[in-house]
């Protein structure tokens, strides 16, 4: 569809005899925020590194704007993803020599910006997260939760098109989680198209328009929240949220 910003189609990922991504089609429009949810193993991790090329599918395709990458070579598509998305993953990835704000100033290095303007949008993207105040410190004097938030920025500063999110509050203690997900509601509702492999059901179903739900490297069902949680069509989608929301 034209009105995509992202669309996969038929996406396979083998890694030698293991299929961990099989017959995935998946279309994304411009500030949707789209929730992956299923089990450990289920392939959701590979279908976000997919879509942000930082893996090439075995089959299939993923287009940008209607623009076929699987073209693209290396350095291409290296550049595209730089232009276009955002990534956090569970680990923060942050350089401990470096502070707040020369964290999230550091991917804009090979831009062509003066050192004033890498600042100025850095401590931007930080007030924008909420740690303005924390911008001289380093990662060992940041909590899980701010650390998370440095790498959101960071990931922001690079004005993508697209966030991917991947398990973005695992690693963090329950009480710093919610600090995270403010932030990415935040961005939803600003209209930044969103992808979140998550098992926060409770962001799920206040911040998604979709949910899609993956087993065995499938999409077995997608819907909306109010009726992916109400109502699961799948067999495996009622085992796995019956097994969640029992916890």
């Amino acid at each position: 569809m034209e009105n995509n910003l992202l669309q996969a189609e038929g996406l396979r990922k083998a890694f030698g005899t293991v299929e961990a991504v099989r017959d995935v089609s998946l279309c994304i429009a411009p500030g949707e925020s789209v929730a992956v949810m299923g089990r450990s193993g289920s392939g959701k991790s590979t279908l976000l590194s997919l879509l942000a090329g930082l893996e090439r599918p075995t089959s299939g395709r993923i287009a940008y704007r209607g623009r076929d990458l699987s073209g693209l070579d290396e350095d291409a598509l290296a550049l595209w993803r730089r232009d276009n998305i955002g990534l956090v993953f569970q680990s923060f990835h942050l350089i401990p020599t470096l502070s707040a704000l020369e964290n999230v100033a550091f991917p804009l290095y090979p831009a062509k910006m003066t050192t004033a303007e890498r600042r100025r949008r850095a401590a931007e993207r930080l007030a924008q997260v909420g740690l303005a105040e924390r911008a001289t410190h380093r990662p060992s004097r940041l909590s899980g939760g701010e650390q998370q938030r440095v790498a959101i920025a960071r990931a922001l500063a690079m004005q993508p098109r697209i966030m991917l999110f991947d398990e973005p509050t695992s690693a963090l203690d329950p009480e710093m989680i919610n600090e995270v997900l403010e932030v990415m509601t935040d961005l939803a509702r600003d209209g930044m198209t969103m992808v979140v492999v998550t098992h926060e059901m409770g962001f799920a179903r206040r911040v998604a328009h979709r949910v899609v739900f993956m087993d065995e490297g499938q999409v077995i069902e997608e819907n909306a929240p109010e009726n992916f949680f109400a109502a699961p069509q799948s067999p495996r989608a009622q085992q796995f949220l019956g097994k969640i929301l029992s916890h």
